[in-house]
């Protein structure tokens, strides 16, 4: 390959920065000045009153097209086609960024991202799959509550919640990890350390929190792919003294719930119970329905009103970070007194907007996407960069898996085939022949940065040359070899990757380059895609 041509603004990533002093777990109390304030009018308050103390003047709002690709990626989980960027640019609708997110939230790529990120979350890259219950629940916009509810009780008979219970069958043999896995995804909390000792930074956890919360699923168990839970079944532990305690129902919180006592089962009874179980599974039958269900009882007491702060915003965390690129509590899984939130009175605004809602999460996907704080711009003019908790300025996201190989394949595509009527379901293709090779990439953390291996299969790989960087049957290289002229296949090239006319500089470059390869112009413009495409402004949402 020939050396890169650098295209696209440089954007810098930003320090990660420790957050303030201790603070009560409870909703705060504020009230915002207007009770019918909308999502994005009440960020950009608390958002702007914070960066005023600071004494910061935030970034101007990023430009249409640059807001466009943002908007489009996070929503519909890939670019915007070189039409789209033409007609959105050259459209003069007073209201057209709040239209553009009113496509894209009732649209069905909106639904498959939310499949592909609830999926990546919920099952944690594990073999098994919740897709074809998160399609239904996502199509019929189930609230989160209730979709919480159908993965850890489930129904079998049903049809409605079908296959939810895999979140807990895919963990069921291993039930620590379901214990920590359950209140890092839906509560926001990582108790892992606190099972072998109370733990030695966070006073809020203690053994007799993992405890308490392990005996939520201690009485799960695994019978024919199926998951049933016994009435009776006592959790003991041992302390760091060494001391023998029975596990208690216990919340996050420290609520400790009481039970009816439970005999324990004789010999005998054990025996017909495991015979039966035998059976049903030979029958491939469910077990018996437990008159009463400790998971059921994590669910009611985890969404009561003095808990439900850690449901929502635990899952109000998440769709900032996704959206904004850091948790308003950083990290995302240590939302207790000794790490609190950057701008708290947000937080609370938030989740108590979400549970008043009916924990609907495409309403807070939405209000966040209209905000100011989300279009704010990634460039900062001056030289020293504010502390990214601030959101003064746009933070650089690398993009997901799935975002990336789905913008790739249709950036290589031939942006004549999406002239037609049926430019929907030819996106749609392109988007779902991405799926195959969108392992390619790393799912990114805090610290993500492009690999070697990444680097070396987009330069090296045949399949990513035959399928991305050919010049072929409905190929953009095809299409800018049937242009007029270099500069004309020089902009198109611009608007089909990178969703923009490039700059005079750009363009001067790449025709130079493509005037010195005359004699071989189609490999020419097969290098350039290839430079664009694996360029940090392709790689990156900004």
């Amino acid at each position: 390959m020939v050396s890169r041509v650098i295209i696209g603004c440089l954007l810098c990533t930003c320090a990660l920065f420790q957050v303030g002093p201790s603070r009560a777990q409870e909703l705060s109390t504020t009230v915002l000045p207007d009770p019918e304030l909308t999502i994005g009018a009440a960020i950009d308050q608390l958002i702007g009153e914070r960066l005023a103390r600071a004494g910061l003047e935030p970034a101007p709002l990023a430009g249409e097209l640059n807001l466009l690709r943002r908007t489009t990626l996070d929503l519909a989980g890939r670019i915007p086609t070189a039409r789209e960027a033409r007609e959105y640019l050259e459209s003069n609708a007073p209201d057209k960024r709040r239209e553009l997110i009113e496509q894209l939230l009732g649209s069905p790529e909106f639904v498959a991202h939310q499949v592909n990120l609830l999926d990546a979350l919920l099952m944690q890259s594990r073999r098994s799959s919740l897709r074809d219950y998160l399609e239904r629940a996502v199509t019929e916009n189930r609230s989160w509550d209730r979709m919480f509810r159908e993965m850890i009780v489930g129904e079998p008979g049903d049809g409605e919640q079908s296959g939810a219970i895999q979140f807990l069958r895919s963990r069921i043999s291993d039930i620590d990890r379901l214990t920590n896995d359950v209140s890092v995804i839906f509560f926001g909390v990582n108790i892992s350390c606190a099972q072998c000792h109370d733990h030695p930074l966070v006073h809020d956890w203690t053994q007799d929190h993992f405890f308490g919360m392990k005996a939520f699923f201690y009485r799960s168990f695994e019978n024919g792919g199926f998951v049933g839970e016994r009435e009776y079944g006592e959790l003991e532990y041992k302390t760091v003294a060494g001391e023998s305690r029975k596990a208690g129902l216990m919340f996050l919180s420290g609520s400790r719930l009481p039970e009816s006592e439970v005999a324990e089962p004789s010999e005998d009874q054990r025996k017909q119970e495991k015979a039966q179980l035998e059976e049903l599974k030979k029958q491939k039958q469910p077990p018996p329905t437990a008159s009463y269900s400790r998971k059921a009882r994590l669910v009611d007491v985890g969404l009561e009103s003095e808990n439900a702060t850690y449901f929502a915003r635990a899952i109000v965390n998440r769709i900032w970070q996704r959206l904004i690129g850091r948790g308003l509590v950083h990290p995302v899984d240590q939302l207790h007194r000794g790490n609190p939130a950057s701008h708290p009175e947000l937080l609370d605004w938030l989740a108590r907007d979400l549970m008043h809602h009916g924990y609907d999460l495409r309403r807070l996907i939405g209000g966040i996407v209209s905000s100011d704080t989300y279009a704010r711009s990634g460039i900062w003019e001056s030289a020293s960069r504010p502390p990214a908790e601030l959101h003064a300025v746009a933070i650089l996201r690398p993009l997901l898996p799935q975002q990336y190989a789905a913008s790739l394949a249709l950036a290589a595509f031939d942006p004549e085939q999406l002239n037609s009527p049926d430019a929907p379901k030819k996106i749609q293709a392109r988007v779902q022949f991405s799926r195959g090779f969108a392992d390619w990439f790393e799912l990114p953390g805090d610290e993500f940065q492009v690999g070697s291996e990444e680097s070396l299969l987009l330069s090296n790989s045949d399949r990513a040359a035959r399928e991305l960087f050919a010049d072929g049957n409905e190929t953009l290289v095809a299409r800018l070899r049937a242009c007029s002229d270099i500069a004309s296949a020089v902009d198109l090239a611009g608007w089909n990757v990178l969703n923009r006319p490039l700059a005079d500089a750009e363009r001067r470059i790449l025709t130079e380059y493509l005037q010195q390869r005359q004699d071989r112009l189609a490999e020419g413009y097969r290098q350039m895609v290839w430079a664009m495409m694996t360029s940090a402004e392709c790689r990156f949402n900004y």
